[in-house]
């Protein structure tokens, strides 16, 4: 079954959007931008209407947030209170505060809204983790993101609310918890974090992370923009009778036990956005909405991976010393405020 489609925002993440809910036959019906000419430049890709933002939901059934992390929690929550179902993409907002305000609407609208962590619903990562439940006790648990610094948007300006580890980083500490999760280990107790700046700006380029979980397993986790021109994103998970390997970039390949792993075949024109997990989020929200289910990657997960961020920029505020989870710290202010407030003098 078919559904009509909106953009709230006109970046390029929409064009992956996009051409997820062509995949799936569903119809882009409007696109709306801070920018009239953005967003008549995209709707003119899709063949669609540009509108205002006061325009939206215009009619569709599913709205996609791609619009600053700044702008989140407001503009889903205006879309759920329209009647759309939506979509939000990552990082789910920028500040506890504004989490714990999305979970609540989402609660009082049917849990129409989907956090938008894309990699949960790529086939090779949902391989790994149904795997990873069936190997035994972690003993060992890592994953990194790392490639060069972008060089277009407002990934480092304060606005934006943090850098690597609060915008690339969410990717690999969402595959973590769910690995962990599977496997039976429950949520992490505490988190230690060090982080990294760059150059000619105030945010941070390189992150550095450990879990704690209560069974005594330490996932290590790295997020960075200082790495080489070519991308490495990669998850690696052991235990005493089975080690998994994923590669997700600069290829994509799993291994379990250094036998590679057959993945799904591709039916979607543009590979990555099934491989990666577009097509499968987009489909997935249109079945819970259908089945008045609440989605895997809920509001509520979300903000569960923004307290651990939050956590591992007040664990590098004070020396990389470990924070608790949940969090108990400000939830009015943004991971790049906390880790600032932390080495303040």
């Amino acid at each position: 079954m078919s559904h009509t489609v909106a953009l709230c925002g006109a970046g390029w993440i929409t064009a992956a959007h996009a051409a997820a809910a062509r995949a799936n036959g569903d119809r882009v019906v409007a696109v709306a931008s801070r920018t009239a000419a953005r967003a008549a430049t995209r709707a003119a890709e899709l063949g669609t209407t540009a509108v205002a933002y006061a325009d939206l939901p215009a009619g569709a059934e599913i709205v996609i947030v791609a619009t600053p992390p700044q702008c989140h929690a407001a503009d889903a929550i205006r879309m759920l209170e329209a009647g759309a179902a939506v979509l939000v993409e990552k990082p789910l907002c920028r500040t506890l505060d504004e989490a714990d305000a999305m979970v609540a609407a989402a609660a009082a609208h049917g849990q129409r809204l989907l956090y938008g962590e894309n990699l949960a619903y790529a086939p090779a990562v949902q391989e790994m983790v149904s795997r990873a439940a069936g190997i035994g006790a972690l003993t060992h648990l890592e994953a990194q993101t790392t490639q060069g610094r972008p060089t277009w948007g407002d990934f480092t300006t304060d606005e934006w609310g943090g850098g690597a580890l609060f915008d690339l980083g969410v990717h690999p500490l969402a595959i973590v918890l769910l690995i962990a999760g599977a496997a039976g280990q429950g949520r992490p107790h505490s988190v230690a974090a060090t982080l990294r700046g760059g150059t000619g700006h105030g945010s941070d380029e390189h992150a550095d992370l450990t879990l704690h979980y209560p069974s005594g397993l330490r996932a290590h986790v790295v997020s960075s923009w200082q790495g080489g021109p070519d991308a490495v994103w990669e998850v690696e998970t052991a235990s005493a009778s089975g080690v998994l390997r994923l590669e997700l970039l600069p290829t994509l390949a799993l291994e379990h036990d250094g036998e590679p792993v057959a993945l799904p075949p591709v039916t979607a024109p543009i590979a990555i956005v099934e491989q990666f997990g577009y097509v499968g989020q987009l489909r997935a929200l249109a079945a819970d909405v259908a089945g008045a289910s609440s989605p895997a990657m809920s509001a509520a997960f979300g903000r569960d991976v923004l307290q651990v961020v939050c956590a591992a920029y007040t664990s590098a505020a004070v020396g990389g010393a470990p924070i608790a989870l949940p969090f108990a710290g400000r939830r009015d202010l943004t991971p790049l405020q906390l880790w600032r407030a932390g080495t303040a003098g």
